[in-house]
């Protein structure tokens, strides 16, 4: 798994846009992780509120606030720097989102997302 699993070209991410989501598997259980575009960087994380274990995506791909400037739980209203995934207001204030492992890189079609599987968030095909 060291070349990583494709998630979308790069130009799919904007700053403070949609974001992307894709199926996995989380500690054996079903989840979604999801990648978004924050001051020309791209961050991915668990689809989990560290306060709740709900999705924040209020619309599929929808995770930030209208500033563009914060992630938001949709069902909690918890607020989270995209950066680092610290809550920074909100039910679960000092918490943190689950990173997992991102990185573009240069393809032979353009540049590209890909998303680095650690062995807490598998493929969904992964056993």
């Amino acid at each position: 798994m060291t070349d990583g699993v494709y998630i979308c070209d790069s130009a799919t991410l904007s700053d403070g846009g949609k974001g992307v989501r894709t199926n996995v598997r989380y500690l054996g259980r079903e989840a979604s992780i999801f990648f978004v575009r924050f001051d020309e960087k791209v961050y991915g994380y668990l689809n989990q509120c560290a306060h709740v274990p709900m999705e924040l995506d209020w619309n599929e791909g929808q995770f930030f606030d209208d500033s563009g400037l914060y992630l938001i739980c949709a069902t909690h209203g918890a607020i989270y720097a995209p950066e680092s995934g610290h809550c920074v207001g909100g039910p679960c204030r000092g918490a943190k989102l689950r990173a997992v492992q991102v990185e573009e890189r240069e393809t032979p079609s353009g540049r590209a997302v890909y998303w680095l599987p650690d062995d807490a968030v598998r493929p969904v095909a992964a056993v």
